[in-house]
């Protein structure tokens, strides 16, 4: 187990963030990132979770809808992981992993490239 501040935390997530491609980050709409301590009881492991309605399956009817959410579990991801490196690369991976369910991405495609 890596120990890590909330902030610390957040930071880790922000520059994963930083590290989408601005072209890709342009795209995303109607969406926010959150750090929660901890997933649902019911999954202890998730790493994080997107909340929402993909780009690809919003029309016309999608409007006043409430931001999309992305959330990382920081509990998981600081327990699975001994080394500062290790943490940064699991988190980039997570968000990454969000970010592609916002764009429609599944998990089996997620999977194949390496982000599952």
């Amino acid at each position: 187990m890596l120990e890590t501040t909330q902030t610390e935390f957040e930071e880790l997530v922000g520059e994963a963030l930083d590290g989408v491609p601005p072209e890709l980050a342009a795209l995303m709409d109607n969406v926010v990132v959150l750090v929660e301590d901890e997933p649902p009881a019911e999954e202890p492991e998730l790493l994080g979770l997107y909340d929402g309605i993909p780009l690809t399956e919003r029309d016309t009817s999608y409007t006043f809808a409430q931001p999309d959410r992305i959330l990382v579990f920081r509990g998981p991801l600081t327990r699975m992981c001994e080394t500062p490196e290790e943490l940064v690369e699991e988190v980039r991976i997570t968000v990454v992993h969000e970010i592609a369910h916002h764009f429609g991405i599944d998990d089996a495609a997620l999977h194949e490239l390496g982000y599952a």
